[in-house]
């Protein structure tokens, strides 16, 4: 808590106007919903949590706010603008500590948009009769309203240096160029690791070309055949990514999949909003405290 109120020090201005009430800062706000992210709880469990301690009195706070005042506060501090913000102060913070490299590991996930267990998601699908056509275009219409999240994740320390979110279980491919861009503003990354899903001429030639960064992407897209890729990147990826990459540097890929299982398991793996925009706002404030929480 104490870290995410020195977070937002150092990029949120202290009140919202001059005419606020001035009770709280926005500072104190944003570590109060860190702490409710972190903990999984609700907003009333929240207060009942900060009553019972003395967190709040750390950080100047006179007395505990409300759920209301919590409410509001969510709605005016978790959105794209505030939350890249507190992603660039705390990238910044990490390579002061040094705690950055200079590998990108990109892979997305999707979440989902009520809370149940996998065991009851495998025994829904086991028992759900009927016709097997309607079950697989009921499965693809709920693919559609799936909120999905891709980021880029340092392979040193697991923090995520580039987010994008959207709506809908489509291909990976045109995420790369944004992913790309968003963690090259933040840090400098020298190699990015991708799976095949990211396979594109397009996104070699943006790595490799005009960015200077040495790109291994799997070059499995498209229908299997024993012909060469007519593009030279995707030649290249062919000859040098074949077979077992256990203890070689495309290895290293598989700590993008490590970085979205700790968003997960520690931050859950479903979403309590019912809009699209707020779908998307909570799961880059999942990011974000994921940082905080390695910071």
């Amino acid at each position: 808590m104490r870290t995410a109120y020195d977070l937002a020090l150092a990029y949120l201005p202290a009140f919202r106007n001059k005419f606020s009430r001035h009770d709280y800062t926005l500072a104190q706000l944003f570590a109060c919903l860190v702490l409710r992210e972190h903990m999984k709880l609700t907003y009333r469990r929240v207060v009942a949590l900060l009553n019972d301690n003395d967190w709040c009195q750390r950080i100047g706070m006179a007395r505990v706010p409300s759920t209301a005042t919590l409410c509001r506060a969510f709605d005016h501090l978790i959105g794209p603008r505030n939350l890249h913000d507190a992603l660039d102060v705390l990238i910044e913070a990490a390579k002061r500590a040094g705690l950055t490299g200079d590998t990108l590991a990109i892979d997305s996930t999707l979440y989902d948009t009520h809370h149940f267990t996998r065991h009851y998601e495998y025994r829904r699908s086991k028992h759900a009769g009927g016709d097997k056509t309607i079950i697989l275009q009921r499965k693809s219409e709920t693919m559609k309203r799936m909120p999905k999240l891709a980021v880029g994740s340092d392979t040193r320390s697991h923090l995520v240096t580039g987010m994008i979110t959207h709506t809908g279980g489509r291909s990976d491919a045109p995420d790369f160029h944004w992913l790309m861009i968003d963690a090259w503003c933040r840090c400098k990354p020298k190699v990015v690791l991708a799976d095949a899903g990211y396979d594109s001429a397009k996104n070699h030639k943006l790595a490799r070309e005009r960015m200077g960064i040495r790109s291994w992407i799997k070059a499995k897209v498209g229908r299997p055949t024993h012909k060469p890729a007519t593009d030279r990147h995707r030649r290249y990826m062919q000859r040098k990514l074949k077979g077992s990459q256990r203890g070689k540097p495309y290895g290293q890929r598989a700590q993008a999949e490590t970085t979205i299982s700790m968003i997960k398991r520690n931050l859950g793996g479903h979403l309590r909003a019912r809009t699209q925009v707020g779908r998307e706002m909570e799961m880059m404030f999942k990011v974000v405290v994921h940082n905080v929480m390695i910071v």
